[in-house]
């Protein structure tokens, strides 16, 4: 909830049309990031269980490695 509260101070002193644009920018950047994430997902999944050892991951690790990565910050 704090995080909210920041972006809603954050955005008061701007004008209509700037907190509109900083919205959707944030929403592009969000939609970046997610397909960042499903298209590195992707890739590691069709790598065989020995090109994912040669990477030092596991079929397991896929998941958390993405979410370690490439989260938005």
């Amino acid at each position: 909830m704090a995080n909210i509260q920041t972006v809603h101070t954050h955005l008061a002193g701007l004008s209509a049309a700037d907190r509109l644009a900083a919205r959707l920018r944030r929403g592009v950047a969000t939609l970046v990031a997610w397909n960042n994430a499903r298209l590195t997902r992707r890739a590691l999944s069709r790598l065989s269980d020995r090109e994912l050892d040669d990477i030092g991951l596991s079929r397991g690790d896929i998941d958390a490695f993405v979410e370690r990565n490439l989260r938005e910050f």
